[in-house]
């Protein structure tokens, strides 16, 4: 088995000792381990009696890596999308982060999370991505997000008057700081602290949210995931800012664009210990007695 591993720079030496056990966990089960390039060049000179080979940026991962594991948070999770993209390899994430609905496996459950994933004691989320699509292509081949495409204004810029097509057919104008096209997965995140609503993974459908809305009256619009999304961007300072996941572009208002689902879905490692519900309960600390602290 074939196993990669993905992580960003730690700035918190603390983690070491949890990165360690990691990899002491994979080389006891004997699997071939893979290091991300950028991960690789942070841990040199850190980690002891491990050995493992670099993954280089140009390597075809379909059909020769079987599994990623991601060390970080959800973000680091989310940097991943761009590497794994349409190849279906499952995906896995151990938090070092804070509040991680997608890397939901805890530090304290490192060694048990790793003996069921090599032993393939589990089964994969499908998850759906969206496809932000424009002349130009602003962001080329990784035009895809798991959790939203946003569109905001610039820094301290007067809002912005986004016009939004559903399927051909005139929505809304949204006036306000900007709009969140998510999916179901990103309903937890960026989408929810605006209000919109959390969607079930299978719900096939995705969630409009309005960021700061200068009309009150206008709230949250849950669509199909069958739509298409067609947006003109209408804005004082002639630009504004669009990101998909965690990249970021600035578009001149002239730019128009559509965004859709993806042909593909990521395929996210669910360990027979935990469902999503269960991961609501305990990231959102639901039916927690706060007179108890």
């Amino acid at each position: 088995m074939k196993i990669a591993v993905y992580g960003r720079p730690f700035n918190e030496p603390s983690v070491l000792p949890f990165i360690q056990q990691v990899f002491d966990s994979l080389a006891q089960h004997g699997v071939d381990i893979y290091v991300h390039q950028q991960l690789h060049e942070y841990l040199q000179d850190k980690l002891t009696t491990v050995q493992y080979k670099v993954l280089r940026p140009a390597e075809t991962l379909k059909g020769f890596i079987d599994i990623f594991i991601t060390l970080g948070g959800d973000g680091t999770l989310l940097d991943t999308v761009t590497l794994i993209r349409d190849s279906g390899i499952p995906v896995i994430g151990i938090n070092f982060g804070r509040l991680g609905f997608l890397a939901s496996v805890n530090k304290s459950d490192i060694t048990a999370a790793i003996h069921a994933v090599v032993n393939r004691q589990f089964t994969c989320d499908c998850r759906e991505l969206l496809t932000v699509d424009s002349n130009p292509n602003v962001f080329g081949s990784n035009n895809f997000a798991l959790n939203d495409i946003t569109i905001h204004k610039r820094d301290d810029a007067a809002m912005i008057i986004t016009h939004v097509f559903l399927n051909d057919e005139f929505l809304n104008s949204y006036w306000g700081d900007g709009l969140i096209i998510s999916t179901s997965t990103g309903s937890t995140a960026y989408s929810l602290s605006c209000g919109g609503p959390i969607i079930f993974p299978q719900s096939n459908s995705i969630v409009v949210t309005p960021v700061s809305p200068h009309n009150l009256n206008v709230r949250p619009i849950v669509i199909p995931d069958t739509s298409k999304l067609c947006f003109e961007v209408e804005s004082r300072s002639a630009n504004y800012i669009i990101s998909c996941d965690s990249r970021t572009e600035v578009l001149d208002q002239t730019v128009k664009f559509h965004v859709q689902k993806a042909s593909f879905q990521l395929n996210l490692i669910r360990l027979s210990n935990e469902s999503y519900l269960t991961t609501l309960r305990n990231k959102l600390l639901w039916g927690l007695d706060a007179r108890n602290y």
